[in-house]
């Protein structure tokens, strides 16, 4: 009996240890960048991959460069500045392009250079002085410039951002000359989505930029005495230490302020993307001008790797239950519709996600919002539809703060004409005698 009892006891602890719950599988890590601020976007959409305190403002250093190039190519597409036009050395200028601690080429007072050669050596080589050249070409002085810096940032819709000087140097090492009312101490700065959301603007307005910011080395002056090996800074365009597959850009940055930053841009497989890292450490949490390259790798990798680039909506299609939209006051109650651009989202791989879509037409103010207004031409953006995922998920994207869905325009696919006086007449007499009818049929229904 005993005996059988010490079996019972010994099959009843091996039951409760076949029904213990068995150790949860550790979640994998995310993505752990070592950089004080990091964002991931689709350099097409804006969508946001990827970002850790991508609102705090930071020092940008060289970054800043970014903005004179836009501002560059845009008075060069204006022809207010032309490539071939001549600048001449002012003694500002002059006395920071003799600095070398700084990154630089030599240019000489009162010597003239044209603004193909002084761009390609601020976005080659980040030369800070030829950075000021261009900065009085286009506005004259560079206080003037700043000035223009901070009204496009206000024109683009940045939000979190100072620009002190054109160069992105610490305004302290600008040798007494900084731009005014500005002070010694003070730092460009913006947040890693505004930095993001620049480059977005700058590589979509201006992709051209990226024919220069890929060479990886060129002669400055070749075969004078001020010749100059320009090798770029960006250390991950192929052949360099640091290669990466697909890398097209953009712009890297490093003072005692910003700390080492870096504003990649790359492209594999139909995918694009523009991450930014702000004041990179190594593991052990150090400042390393290596690091911005190794934590960008981590976030390009993240994005080319976990993500799949989907076409919800194909340009040209029609859209389920939106194929057409209601037209007031044209010859036709309706108009059909099409995508006017594709709508392309990024999954995680693996994920199935559905989508609620919701379409709003375009109006005018003092008009129908329900309608769209004849006359309609073929072609024209009759409405927008935009999507949320179902499963709770949030598409977030650097621009439209207010709405974080994606959109697509629905355009017409035909013409439709206003209609004329007569057959707006007819209609509303129609709608007159067809509201007597409904009435009289829901007084006699009432009856029985």
């Amino acid at each position: 009996m005993f005996k059988k009892g010490i079996a019972f006891m010994l099959s009843l602890l091996l039951v409760a240890g076949l029904w213990q719950p068995r150790p949860s599988v550790q979640a994998e890590e995310p993505l752990k960048v070592n950089a004080a601020a990091a964002i991931l976007i689709d350099s097409e959409t804006g969508q946001i991959l990827y970002e850790k305190n991508a609102d705090k403002m930071l020092g940008v250093a060289s970054m800043t460069k970014m903005m004179t190039e836009y501002l560059l190519l845009e008075a060069i597409k204006e022809k207010k500045v032309t490539w071939d036009q001549e600048y001449t050395v002012s003694e500002y200028v002059y006395k920071i392009s003799q600095d070398r601690g700084l990154s630089n080429v030599p240019l000489r007072l009162g010597e003239k250079y044209n603004v193909r050669e002084l761009y390609e050596a601020m976005t080659i080589y980040s030369a800070n002085a030829a950075t000021i050249a261009l900065a009085e070409t286009i506005a004259g002085s560079e206080a003037n410039f700043v000035k223009l810096m901070n009204k496009k940032a206000k024109e683009l819709g940045l939000e979190k951002y100072k620009f002190v000087n054109a160069s992105g140097l610490s305004n302290k090492d600008l040798k007494g000359m900084h731009p005014s009312p500005g002070t010694p101490k003070d730092e460009n700065m913006m947040s890693a989505k505004t930095t993001a959301t620049l480059a977005f603007h700058l590589v979509k307005e201006y992709p051209e930029v990226l024919e220069t910011a890929s060479i990886t080395k060129k002669k400055f002056r070749e075969g004078t005495d001020d010749e100059t090996n320009m090798e770029n800074w960006n250390w991950m365009l192929p052949s360099l230490v640091f290669a990466y597959e697909g890398m097209t850009g953009l712009k890297t940055g490093s003072t005692d302020f910003a700390g080492y930053c870096f504003t990649g841009t790359a492209e594999r497989d139909g995918k694009k993307l523009i991450s930014v890292v702000m004041d990179a450490t190594d593991d052990k949490g150090k400042g390393d001008h290596k690091a911005r390259f190794t934590e960008t790798k981590k976030l390009l990798d993240y994005g080319f790797n976990q993500f799949d680039r989907k076409e919800v909506i194909k340009k040209g299609a029609t859209v389920k239950g939106y194929e057409s939209a209601p037209v007031n006051k044209g010859k036709e109650k309706e108009v059909a519709m099409k995508a006017g651009k594709p709508l392309v989202v990024y999954v995680g791989k693996g994920k199935k996600t559905n989508y609620n879509k919701i379409f709003r037409i375009e109006s005018s103010e003092n008009v129908d919002s329900k309608k769209v207004q004849a006359p309609i031409k073929k072609g024209k953006v009759v409405g927008f539809i935009t999507l949320s995922p179902q499963n709770g998920s949030e598409l977030k994207y650097i621009e439209h703060k207010e709405k974080n869905h994606a959109e697509v325009p629905m355009v017409a696919a035909k013409t439709v004409e206003k209609a004329n006086w007569f057959i707006l007449s007819m209609r509303a007499i129609g709608g007159f005698f067809a509201g007597i009818w409904t009435a009289a049929v829901d007084t006699v229904t009432g009856w029985f």
